[in-house]
């Protein structure tokens, strides 16, 4: 059964098409993994959902028997992060204050993997409501990097890069509201993409901050993220902001197919006569030198491939992490208000409610939350409103218009996924700005509603994996996964596992 860990998509399907290996084996495999090695080491789930599994397992099983036609993702088992609903399994967000919370409904994107026939094998850990950048902000436990345990995994959802990276799902999902999706999987060394905003629905996701949430897949390769894109893209009614018009996205086919083409392209196809740009505010102060050395080998890369490689300016950028730091904690204050341990959650005993409302929040929300909470009020308040969230609203809007301005000229851009490879447990904890900076080169996508996807480029000093982040104009989508697809082909990066675990 250990031969079963660690394949992807194409491998498992195959598999399970030639019947040399059913899907209870497959998940059978995959939850004896998880149970011999998270628990007390990595500690990337919240939960397993085991009976759930075994009777999605059991379903393909009993449509291989019969002869039926299989999807892509048909017994593929898959990870999700615990601020998406599940009906029957706790929602927690990694939060006391939605402690005993079990939803009713299903997260569209949850909903469209289990259409396709993918196996859930659990709920990942995350920063407390996907405010933090290590995963150490959860109220539950710290996740820890598969790669070496005394680092983090990156954050808010590193449960999900984790267990890619460990070997405990063959895909995941994430949400990516300022580098949530694209900065772990920089960490964990493996592919992560947030798609453009819009394309994947945020129903039955927790908000955070509404115009940046934007959920998305893990996996171990291009090819893979793009079977999981393909599978939860799409417009959802209940989802006020979805975008109704995928044509672009579809790029004249009937159907999405993200991953069409790329098995049998070769590096070269998939790039040859491409214009990148190197933004030249990302690679210089404040990027660790091992990560700017990495990210200017993955351009000479792409220039051997036949792209042309020139330095292009979003002089904007600049401003993108005070924006987004008022932007996002203003959302999150008019979010979180309706945490209030009147309906569901955590609820402390009081004489009245004005009290019970103080001491639910004060006991249910960590600091991290409190923190950005009370940033956000005070940048909505009276007297404030202008200087603060009208005027991240316009530079908000001048830093779309750069990004619009530079895709006239390029395909696509090129940049570090963060400016470092990953830190050491508790180095960062004590200052919550050095933290921010974090994610100073992903927070400009979610800003302009970009697709962005990180893609492994090298390691750091520490060992540890940096990646190489490719952003594109609004839905590009699939010209980024060709792009990085030609990236993961010409190089070797992709292949590196985390050190091997007991199997």
């Amino acid at each position: 059964m250990n031969q079963l860990i660690g394949l992807r998509v194409r491998d498992l399907h195959e598999l399970l098409a030639t019947k040399k290996a059913s899907c209870r084996e497959i998940l059978d495999a995959h939850l004896t993994h998880i149970k011999k090695n998270d628990a007390g080491h990595i500690d990337a789930f919240i939960c397993l959902t085991e009976d759930l599994a075994l009777k999605q397992a059991q379903a393909i099983d009993e449509k291989i028997a019969r002869g039926e036609a299989l999807g892509p993702l048909a017994g593929i088992p898959v990870a999700i992060k615990d601020n998406m609903c599940v009906p029957g399994y706790p929602t927690t967000c990694s939060s006391k204050i939605l402690e005993g919370f079990t939803p009713t409904y299903t997260s569209t994107a949850v909903a469209r993997l289990f259409e396709q026939g993918a196996v859930c094998v659990g709920k990942t850990n995350l920063d407390e409501f996907a405010m933090g950048s290590s995963t150490e902000n959860s109220s539950l436990r710290p996740t820890r990097n598969p790669w070496n345990t005394q680092y983090v995994p990156g954050g808010s959802s590193g449960g999900s890069a984790a267990a890619v990276a460990a070997g405990f799902a063959v895909a995941a999902l994430g949400s990516d509201t300022g580098g949530s999706i694209r900065q772990p999987a920089s960490f964990c060394g493996v592919v992560g993409m947030k798609p453009t905003y819009g394309v994947v629905s945020r129903f039955g996701l927790v908000a955070f901050a509404s115009s940046l949430d934007q959920i998305g897949p893990f996996a171990s390769s291009v090819e893979d993220v793009a079977h999981v894109l393909s599978a939860i893209a799409g417009h959802d009614r209940r989802d006020s902001t979805s975008l109704s018009d995928l044509s672009e996205l579809l790029d004249g086919s009937e159907k999405l197919d993200l991953a069409a083409g790329l098995a049998a392209a070769s590096a070269e196809e998939l790039v040859n006569g491409k214009r990148i740009g190197i933004i030249k505010e990302l690679l210089g102060e404040g990027i660790e030198p091992d990560v700017q050395t990495a990210v200017r080998a993955a351009a000479a890369v792409f220039e051997k491939l036949g792209a042309q490689v020139e330095e292009v300016s979003i002089p904007t950028a600049k401003y993108a992490l005070p924006v987004y730091y008022i932007l996002a904690t203003a959302e999150a204050s008019a979010n979180l208000a309706r945490f209030d341990g009147v309906r569901y959650g955590h609820r402390a005993d009081a004489d009245d409610i004005l009290t019970m409302y103080m001491k639910t929040r004060q006991e249910g929300f960590g600091s991290e939350v409190k923190r950005r909470i009370m940033l956000g009020t005070y940048a909505l308040s009276s007297g404030y409103y202008d200087a603060y969230y009208k005027k991240a609203q316009q530079v908000r809007r001048l830093l779309k218009q750069d990004c619009d301005k530079i895709f006239e000229t390029v395909d696509c851009v090129i940049c570090p996924t963060s400016p470092s490879s990953p830190f050491k447990l508790g180095e960062k904890t004590g200052d919550p700005l050095t933290m921010y900076l974090s994610d100073i080169a992903t927070i400009p996508a979610n800003l302009a509603g970009l697709p962005g996807i990180s893609v492994p480029c090298g390691f750091g000093k520490n060992e540890l994996p940096i990646g190489l982040q490719i952003l594109g104009k609004p839905l590009s989508d699939a010209r980024i996964l060709r792009i990085a697809c030609a990236y993961e082909r010409a190089t070797d990066f992709s292949t590196k596992q985390a050190p091997t675990l007991a199997r």
